[in-house]
């Protein structure tokens, strides 16, 4: 990874207290992973910044390098990597997020959860009982 690339991502980490690597946006995503987290922090009223790594090649295989992580989305609070999709939903399960998220003064307290379209957990918005059955094309 370049020194730009791993100062750009340095830099939007500083910047921000909640960053989301994902590929697309919290309203168009391009990848069911991303969908999956990024409707869990939406879920949970966090304030966050989303990286769309598809449209920087640079970007997307950099953030691997600067995390050692295999995989996109990653998630960062205050600086430091979280997880990605498989982590964020079992710690958001658990209530595990929530309580980090509060601990790091991301969220105040932890607030009942929004209900969603479906009344079910995030990624059943759409009518899927899971995130991967929301990742299948078609």
């Amino acid at each position: 990874m370049s020194d730009a690339v791993h100062s750009a991502i340095q830099s939007t980490l500083d910047q921000n207290d909640v960053v989301l690597f994902m590929k697309g946006t919290p309203v168009f995503p391009q990848c069911g992973f991303s969908s999956v987290v990024s409707q869990v922090l939406d879920h949970l009223q966090v304030d966050f910044e989303s990286v769309n790594v598809l449209e920087d090649n640079d970007v997307r295989q950099g953030i691997k390098e600067f995390s050692n992580w295999p995989t996109i989305p990653q998630l960062y609070v205050k600086g430091e990597f979280v997880g990605g999709c498989d982590i964020i939903k079992e710690m958001f399960q658990s209530g595990e997020l929530q309580t980090y998220l509060r601990d790091k003064g991301v969220i105040e307290a932890v607030r009942p959860p929004r209900p969603t379209l479906s009344g079910g957990p995030p990624f059943a918005a759409r009518g899927h009982s899971s995130p991967r059955d929301g990742y299948r094309a078609g």
